[in-house]
Formats: structure tokens, sequence, C-alpha cells
């Protein structure tokens, strides 16, 4: 049998190698029918199993043990004495089951490390495009995938995004270019050398802020891992010109010989950048005469049609021409991919204007530096903040746009750091808390809480800069229930939601 290290291809021999599966969301479950698929004997520890998933898995035969979070592996893991782990991205590093593969010996991979090394089903394999950053990634990676595609290349949008890159890998149509989004848990579990090391065409980080400190333990791992975006690219490391910390990583990686450093930024670009001129956005990266002269991409007007006409969706925009650029997109391909691309829902989503106040939906807004993108772009705002900071300060936050805001409503677990931040940095802005326990209540008292406030002109902006776990199924939930909740204040009809507990702290 083959040792892990040595199998770098889909058509190796990976039959018979003894795999343990942490974990059986969407990525876990692509891992465990991909390695069924090889050949290799699988078992799948997980704390939580999807039922349909869990019905599957003796199909494609594969074991599942479901353990209680927190308990050590069951006898079935110690049993399988596994060749390799792979781990599914929400694993922490420290987590007992990691431990215990690490402590032995055992290579650990992640899902990517794993479809960068099967990529070769459908030949000939497809080009990778990497993608992070704190905030744009889905939109970017979406947008990029759209120029592609709008040029005639079979490219698939994939991996953080929600389709895993294995599956990507897998389609039996075959694609020219994978454009993967990658959290910064996928990449501390990649490679940056050996056989599992990716060699992407083109990569960027799109920015760099606080965000997940709990589960990488600091600043300074959050960043490496990020950086990692940037290991053995060929032709583009796509950096952000108004964040110096992604220049830095561009500057300390290590590349391909001939691989270029391509900023992006809303201004008029230098030499090898793309920028804006005159309402007009250029390239003078991706041409012979960039020294005199620039390519027209597209103009701001089709940003604008897109729903990107905010700071933060200009830059993602940027960000994706760069790299569609580096894979040799054409420049009208990519003023047509704008003008037929549309954002997700919960991105800077505009609910309904009545009566001149506007109610914007920004639930995608996990953190602070996102929450900040979305508060830059509105003049006036009554602010629905809060939910699970997962170790941040939201306090430069708070002292950074205090001015823009006419209040705030304050939701979520961790209200008490969100006010304390407020007391701090803005001590006069009428404060608001919505302390509902049920999760239906929380937004409909929120809502009205902000309709009590708001005045002809202002915004009233969901951007919580926190996670939204703590009383939501996720970001989506939380802005689909803000969305149904506005709705239905504007009808009119009342909520029969009981007393409301919702509370004024206004000093």
């Amino acid at each position: 049998m083959a040792r892990p290290d040595s199998l770098q291809s889909w058509h190796d021999d990976w039959s018979g190698l003894r795999v343990l599966v942490l974990g059986l969301g969407v990525t876990g479950f692509a891992v465990a029918d991909t390695l069924a698929e090889l050949g290799c004997r699988v078992l799948v520890v997980a704390d939580r199993a999807d039922d349909d998933r869990a019905r599957i898995l003796p199909v494609i035969g594969v074991e599942l043990a479901v353990v209680d979070p927190g308990a050590e592996l069951p006898a079935a893991a110690l049993e399988l004495n596994p060749d390799l782990v792979i781990v599914s991205p929400g694993y922490r590093p420290d987590h007992p089951h990691v431990r215990w593969a690490l402590e032995r010996g055992a290579p650990v991979w992640g899902d990517i490390e794993l479809a960068w090394r099967v990529r070769d089903k459908v030949s000939p394999p497809a080009e990778w495009v990497l993608i992070t950053g704190t905030n744009g990634k889905t939109t970017t990676t979406q947008l990029t995938a759209t120029m592609l595609q709008q040029d005639g290349r079979r490219a698939a949008p994939c991996g953080n995004i929600g389709v895993p890159v294995l599956d990507a890998v897998r389609d039996p149509a075959g694609f020219d270019v994978l454009v993967v989004e990658l959290s910064s848990f996928q990449l501390h579990w990649m490679p940056t050398d050996g056989p599992g090391a990716i060699t992407p065409l083109a990569s960027t980080c799109l920015n760099i802020a606080e965000d997940h400190y709990d589960w990488h333990g600091g600043a300074e791992a959050y960043a490496a891992a990020k950086a990692k975006v940037y290991a053995n690219t060929r032709i583009a490391c796509v950096y952000n010109l108004a964040d110096e910390a992604t220049m830095r990583m561009v500057e300390d990686a290590e590349v391909h010989e001939g691989c270029r450093a391509i900023g992006f930024g809303a201004s008029v670009p230098g030499l090898s950048d793309i920028g804006v001129v005159d309402g007009i956005i250029v390239d003078r990266a991706f041409l012979d005469e960039r020294r005199t002269s620039a390519l027209e991409l597209a103009e701001l007007a089709d940003v604008a049609t897109a729903g990107l006409a905010t700071p933060h969706g200009l830059a993602n925009t940027l960000a994706a021409a760069a790299l569609s650029r580096a894979v040799g997109v054409a420049p009208a391909s990519v003023r047509d991919a704008l003008r037929r691309f549309t954002v997700d829902a919960h991105r800077t989503e505009l609910i309904e204007v009545v009566d001149e106040i506007a109610w914007i939906d920004d639930s995608k807004a996990t953190n602070p530096h996102a929450a900040a993108s979305a508060l830059s772009a509105y003049r006036s705002v009554v602010w629905i903040v809060g939910g699970l900071l997962k170790g941040v300060d939201i306090s430069p936050l708070v002292e950074a746009h205090r001015d823009r805001l006419r209040a705030a409503i304050i939701i979520g677990v961790d209200r008490d750091a969100v006010r304390a931040a407020f007391e701090r940095h803005a001590p006069a802005l009428p404060l608001f808390e919505v302390d509902e326990r049920e999760t239906g209540q929380v937004m409909p008292a929120a809502v009205r809480l902000a309709a009590g406030v708001a005045l002809d002109g202002d915004t009233v902006l969901l951007a919580p800069a926190a996670a939204s776990m703590d009383q939501f199924i996720d970001y989506a939930d939380r802005g689909n229930r803000f969305a149904a909740a506005v709705r239905q204040h504007l009808k009119g009809e009342a909520h029969d939601d009981g007393p409301s507990s919702a509370r004024s702290t206004d000093s």
C-alpha cells in the first residue's frame, strides 16, 4: 500500500488506505465520498450528522461514528489506526481529535490538499485561482468566475463559497479554471511545499482585519494563514493598494520565477496596477504598453449596475478584474460580466425604501472590517449591531463611525461588550438593546426600535460586525428574518410577540 505523501494523482493506487475524516458537513461529506470512490477504507467521526448524509455513507461504503462534543475518539478510530487524517475546516488545531492525530505522527490534510492531489481525474486538470481575505471573498470569487465564463471559459466558483473543491474536481464535464475561495481555516491546513503544495495561476488576499483570532490564537497566526494564499503562484499575486499588509504578504511570498505583483485600488493606477481614472476602471498591468497607456475595462456605472457601488464593492470588482486579466480574459468580457452580474443576498442588499428611509441588509458583515465598509457607504445610519463577537474588539469601529450614526440597536449575546464600546466612544448616541430570548422575536423588536428613531434620509443598516450563530442558524437566516420583519412592519401588520423586552440605554 502506498504512503499518503506519495499519492499525487487520482490515478495513483489509493486502494486500502485507512483514512479518518473529522467532520461531516458539506466538506467532510465531499472528502468521504471522494475517498470511497478512490477505494480507501474510510471512517468519519463527527459530533453531529445530517440525516441524509448519514444515510448515504454506508451505501458508499463509509463508516460513521457520531460522538458527543468534547468526547474522546471512539474505539472504531483507534482500531482503524489511520494512515491519514483529513480535517474539516471548522476543526481547530487544538481540538483533541486533531491533537491525537498529530501526536501519533499521522499526516493531517485539509480538503484543499486532497483536492489538489486528485485534480487530474478529468484531463487536462483545471487551472486554479485562489481568493482569500477577511471580507469580500465570496463576491470576488463569483465575479471572477463570471468574468471567466463571459470570456468563454469553463469556470467554477468553489471552495469556502459552498461548493466543495472536491465536487468541482470530480465533475465529469471538467473545467478550464477553478476559482477557489479559501477561508483562513482551510489555509491553516494547506501546505506551501512538498507534493501537496498548490501552484495557482493567480492568487489574492483582498484585505486583512481582525477576525477569527479565537480560532487561530491571535493576529499573527491569522495573518500567517491568510498569507499562504500567495505561495507558489505562477502568474500574478494580486494585492490591495489600500491594505499594506497584503503587499507585505506578496513581498514575503515564495513564488515562481516571473510571477508579478499586481496592485488594485480606487485611484489612478501606477505601473502594473489596476485602478480608476475619471469614472473608468483601467488596466496598466496586462498590456505591453503599460508604461505609457492603459486599457479601459469598464465604467463605474457598470459597477453600480452590478450592485457593487460601495467602496468594498468596487475593491472586489478591481480584484476580480485583476485576477481575470491574469488568466487572459479580454477587456470587453470584464465589462459585459459586470453588466450581467448580481450580488448575492445579504451583502448591502436594499430591502425597502419608504418615506425616504432605506432599509439595508448586510448580514454578511460578520466582523468589524466588513461592517466598516457598509457604514462608510451611508451618510446617516441607524445601526443594528451585535451578535457573537468571536473575541474581536468592536471599539475602533464605533469610534471611527460614530459621527455618521443616528442611533444604534444592539442585538446578540455579546451585548455587554458592544454597549461598553458605545459608552466609551459615543456616550451621547441614542442606544437601544434587544433582550429577546427567542430567535423569532429579535428582528421584529429591532425593526420596531429602528423605525421609531429613523428620520427621512436615514439608512437603517443591519451590519452586525459579529457572527450570527448565537441567535440564528447563520448570517443568511439573520438577514432573511430582518427582511421579513422590515416588510411586515412596513405593511403595518401587528406582531403579537407578547411584551417586548427591548430596552433603551440612551444616556
